[in-house]
Parts: structure tokens; sequence; C-alpha cells
């Protein structure tokens, strides 16, 4: 019975079409996870909810937000003894899904997608213990997929399918259709049905309410002091930057065409889950949403006439060029329409790594824009990166001075500055990769991911609910040592924590 609680989504009057397994991070038999929140894994709930909607029976294991070991998750698979089993493969997670997948019974088909599957094929194809893989999905999955769940046979005819020929070793290759390979590569996202979220065990979720909720609160009584229901949404698909250590970067993902959900069909998933939910508060979590002129105005435009802000609080990423060209009366209109927190790549406070990374920005451009954002009372969560390659002890200390100087700013601005700190690891596909392996890394070494326990550090015990982003590779890739790394994150994560503790005092 323990497999009807954990596996979302599926029917249980026939037989499981396909299961979409999302591997654990690390084997938490062997350390118990502490965190009761991961980010849902909304790429596969997509693709699920389009087989769904394609009449098949498929459900999703999380692994990682159920917290559980290899052995578990590989069992729960073979108990509910789906035709297919799929699993999106990341980097971090590879060896936890090879693992899970050399458990398969024998009459279980694999396929898989993601990241790492786009960036590897032929080594994950190679793989002894992916001798189940049936296909390897390139790209964006909802229609190939559901081809695949209704014939095993339609791999010969899909764009982006690879798998290994039984007999000649070789890799095998669909054979496109030139009239259709278009729409199965870049599905219209507009047309695709609303996320399910049956799919998803931690979304929508009651999230506790934060600072700036009790700043809203006052324009808008319909947010209560004692939280409220979220969801996370995807508002676009694609990246037109080329952040060099991103998955999502542009010249790493050439087949991925750049494409917006149209404002009504964004409204109509938040009204959905409005109703269906009680939700009130959403979290976009795709990269352009706040990232391109042309989208925020049109998105905004349609927000206002839908009166959005007087119903809804929303979070979203942000481009710090972006935001810079905004004026003030646009900041104002974000803020009427419901704007509650940006999270922005900032990465670094020196200028040489950020050219280095291909930002585009400098520190001063992000403290101007902190510093307005902060004081329309806008939210800003910023993400660094502490260990990037030919980083120097100057280049590290500019780091710590830039988030002092954003905390700094916020004490004196409605708006709060909050600190997210991780310790650089590479990603093969994206840019930086290519340059590690051509300074004469090995692919083994660059995948060697551990996790990471920085309580030892003298960061608070809050850091181990930081599971899905504790991991290393354990390379010393600049001039500064990992155990200064490591020593710098934990300290300023600790700050963090500090200041977090004061804000609800602050604020009430």
């Amino acid at each position: 019975m323990r497999q009807l609680t954990l596996i979302a989504g599926a029917g249980t009057t026939r037989t499981l079409d396909a299961l979409f397994v999302n591997a654990p991070l690390r084997d938490y038999t062997l350390r118990p996870r502490t965190n009761d929140y991961t980010l849902p894994v909304l790429g596969m709930a997509y693709i699920a909810t389009y087989a769904q909607q394609q009449g098949f029976n498929v459900g999703v294991l999380d692994a990682e937000a159920h917290g559980l070991g290899v052995e578990e998750a590989a069992q729960l698979v073979n108990e509910a003894s789906p035709r297919w089993a799929a699993m999106n493969l990341l980097a971090p997670t590879y060896e936890m899904s090879a693992q899970i997948a050399a458990r398969l019974d024998p009459g279980i088909d694999l396929m898989v997608g993601g990241h790492h599957a786009k960036a590897m094929p032929d080594r994950i194809l190679n793989d002894p213990r992916m001798d189940r893989l049936r296909a390897l999905v390139l790209g964006e999955g909802e229609l190939r997929v559901a081809a695949l769940l209704d014939d095993v046979h339609n791999r010969r005819t899909l764009p982006g399918v690879l798998w290994r020929d039984p007999l000649l070793g070789t890799r095998a290759a669909g054979i496109a259709n030139p009239k259709t390979s278009a729409k199965m590569l870049g599905p219209d996202i507009n047309a695709l049905p609303y996320v399910n979220r049956a799919f998803l065990p931690q979304d929508p979720y009651q999230a506790p309410a934060t600072a700036a909720d009790r700043r809203l609160a006052a324009a808008r009584p319909w947010i209560s002091s004692r939280g409220h229901w979220e969801a996370n949404i995807v508002g676009s698909r694609g990246c037109p930057y080329n952040c060099t250590f991103c998955g999502a970067a542009v010249s790493a993902n050439p087949d991925v065409t750049i494409r917006v959900r149209s404002p009504e069909n964004i409204i109509g998933e938040l009204d959905q889950l409005h109703d269906e939910y009680g939700v009130t508060a959403f979290r976009f979590v795709d990269d352009l949403f706040l990232g391109v002129g042309r989208v925020i105005d049109e998105q905004m435009d349609a927000f206002t006439r839908k009166r959005i802000g007087d119903r809804y609080v929303w979070d979203a990423t942000g481009r710090i060029n972006v935001l810079n060209r905004l004026s003030d009366s646009d900041l104002e209109r974000l803020v009427t329409n419901g704007l509650r927190e940006v999270a922005l790549g900032i990465e670094s406070g020196s200028d040489r790594i950020l050219a280095a990374m291909d930002k585009r920005i400098d520190a001063e451009m992000t403290e101007r824009v902190a510093r307005r954002l902060v004081a329309h009372g806008i939210g800003v969560k910023g993400y660094f990166i502490l260990g990037f390659p030919g980083e120097t002890d100057e280049d590290l200390d500019a780091t710590v001075q830039h988030i002092h100087n954003l905390w700094d700013i916020s004490d004196r601005h409605a708006g709060d500055v909050r600190a997210s700190v991780f310790e650089f690891r590479p990603y093969p596909g994206t840019p930086v990769w290519q340059t590690l392996i051509d300074a004469g890394y090995s692919a083994d070494a660059l995948l060697a991911y551990g996790d990471v326990d920085l309580t030892g550090d003298g960061a608070p015990e809050l850091m181990r609910q930081r599971d899905e982003f504790n991991f290393s590779v354990g390379i010393q890739f600049g001039d500064v040592p990992l155990e200064r790394i490591r020593s710098t994150l934990a300290q300023l994560t600790r700050e963090q924590h500090e200041r977090n503790q004061k804000v609800p005092e602050a604020a009430a």
C-alpha cells in the first residue's frame, strides 16, 4: 500500500503505462533528509499531464521530495510494475538514477530525458546499468513521450529519440518526418494542458506569511497573517542568455525555440489554481517572465486589465540588466500587479568574474537595481556562486562585500534582500564545462558529485535543510582553497539566517 501513497496521480484500476521517477539527490537511507520541501518537478509533471490527456495511465514518484533511498525507490517502481519507467537525468542525481535503473525488473522498459541525457547521450547509452533503456529523448518530451507510450516502434519516426542497437551495439536514432519534427521538438505551449497538480505531492503548498506579505496586507486584506497556499508556475520556455555555468544557456540548447505563454493562458492557470486549491501566491520559475522588456509589458498590460494584483501576489526570476532599464513607473506597475519578490542571478561581486560568466552586468548595476527594487517594496533574493574557475581571494572578498552592501541597502528601505550562496559545480553541456574539459579536467572528475555537510564550518543546523544545494565535485577551480570557500559559504549563510530571524520582529 505504501506505493499508493507515494506514487502521485496514477489511476489504480488498470495497468500503469508509465511511472515517471525523480531520483533523490543522495541515498537518504544512509542519512535521512531533514528538510520537508523541495521544488516540484514541473517539467516531468507537464509530460505526465499530456500523457494522461492522451488516455494513458501514468504516475509520478518523486523520490527526492519523499526522501527515499535507492533501494526503496526501485522497489516501489517494481511493485507498481509499469510498462515504462521514465527518468529525468540531471548531473547531480545521475548516479542515483543509474542505480535505480539497474534494479528495475526485466519486464519494465526505461526511457530517459533531461539536461544530462541531452548533454551526454552516448555516455548514458553505454552505461551497463541502463540496459533496460529503450528511448533517450532529447529536449521537450510531451508529444514524443506520448508517442512512445502508444507504441515503442514509433521511436523510428521520432526526431531527437536515441537508443542502442542491440545487435550492432551502435547508437540508433529516429528518422524524423520534416512535416512534424518542429511540432514534436517544440510543442505549442499555449495548447498544452495546465499541469495536473495531482502529479506534484508538494505543490500547491501552504506557506507561512513572509515579511513582504505583512507589508502588503494593508492593501490586500485577503493576505492572511497565518500564511496562504502557493504554487509554482512556468511562463515560458528557453532563454536567450548564455551564462557560462547554466544548463539553460542558449549555446547549450540550439534546438530550443524560445517562446512565451500568452497572458490569457497564464492568467487562466492562476485562476484555475485559485478556484481548485485556494492558491493566492505564485512563483514564476522560468527565465523570461521578468527577463525581457516586451514580455514584461505584455504580461503587465494583461495583469492590469484582469486586476491580478487585487487578487494574487507573485514572485518571479528576473534579469538585472533588463530591470535596470525599467522606469520607476514600470516598477510601480509591477508592485500594483502583485509582484512580491524577484529572484536575481547576481552570482559575484567581482566584475572580472561576472565578465567570465557572461552575465552582462557589473556589481554597481546590481546594487543600483536592488536599491530601486527594495525602495518600491519589492523583495530581492540573490543567488551567488563561490569558487568559480579563475576566482581569486580578491574576487571572493568582493563578493562578500557585495552581499553586505546589498544587505545595508535593504536595511534602509521597505524591501528585503536575501542572499542564497552556493559552491560552484560544473554541469555537462554548459559553456564552462567545455572550457574545463579543454583545460585538462576529466569528465569523470567533473561528474563526481557528493553531498557536503557545512554545519561543521559554523553554519546553523538549518544548513542540513539544503539537501538539494549542498553538493560538490570536490575540486578547487580557482585560487581560493575549498576550505575557505566553504567556510565563507557557511558564514554568509549563518548571517542570512540571523537576518531572517530578525525580520518578523521588525515587521511586527
